[in-house]
């Protein structure tokens, strides 16, 4: 059973734990509401991977820890010597050259790209990066890009938005962008002079966005539910 499977059996184990523990202190008296908070209080934050502090250490406003453990569970399976076929290195999937111009950009010895902290800490400079390419959308769409790009190059999500201005297509939203994004495998396309990178085969990275989206949303209801337990409860 993989580290991970075994991470979220744990977690699930000891929310069915509080739960029976809020339950059994639940009462009208003050000590049995004494106790009640006592246990709520305990509770800090679901434990996701081997690497939550190292998230966490490098989270910020717009780029929660839960975000970053979704990454790179899409990205490695939290597997630090992870090498994709097309050469990304390590948590994150950092590709070499990238990793070498991001570390001197922040003024860090080369260290090996599957160093976990320095390998999350450069793909949270690089998100951050493209949030800057990116600062002219919405905050709530502007995420959609910024996986985009950390997949499959910002250029390409530029090309698609140009593409996308030319005919009439609101290319700040990432559902209408999308169909623009997948034509840009066709000749008719990309021969467009609006385009500037070439042909470019989005299936992945439509893909991988939807996937980093749907286990953040896994990892926040975890997180909920080890937070706030008594909810569950209310129903009962």
């Amino acid at each position: 059973m993989s580290r991970k499977k075994v991470f979220v059996l744990l977690s699930t184990a000891l929310i069915i734990v509080i739960m029976f523990l809020v339950k059994t202190c639940a009462g009208s008296d003050e000590k049995h509401k004494e106790q009640e908070e006592l246990v709520l209080n305990s509770i800090e934050y679901v434990e996701i991977s081997p690497y939550d502090e190292i998230f966490r250490q490098n989270s910020d406003s717009l780029f929660d820890w839960k975000l970053l453990a979704a990454i790179a569970y899409v990205e490695s399976k939290f597997d630090t010597s992870a090498v994709s076929h097309r050469g990304a290195m390590g948590l994150m999937q950092i590709m070499p050259r990238t990793y070498r111009y991001m570390l001197d950009k922040m003024g860090l010895p080369d260290t090996i790209v599957q160093n976990p902290e320095l390998n999350v800490q450069v793909a949270v400079r690089y998100l951050n990066e493209l949030n800057g390419s990116f600062n002219f959308i919405n905050e709530e769409e502007r995420i959609n890009y910024i996986l985009g790009g950390y997949n499959g190059g910002p250029n390409h999500i530029f090309d698609a938005m140009r593409l996308a201005r030319n005919n009439g297509i609101n290319r700040y939203n990432w559902q209408s962008l999308t169909p623009v994004l997948n034509s840009l495998k066709h000749e008719s396309a990309y021969s467009d002079s609006v385009c500037k990178f070439g042909p470019f085969d989005a299936t992945e990275t439509l893909r991988y966005v939807r996937l980093v989206k749907s286990k953040y949303n896994e990892y926040k209801a975890l997180d909920q539910m080890f937070r706030e337990p008594e909810k569950l409860l209310e129903t009962n």
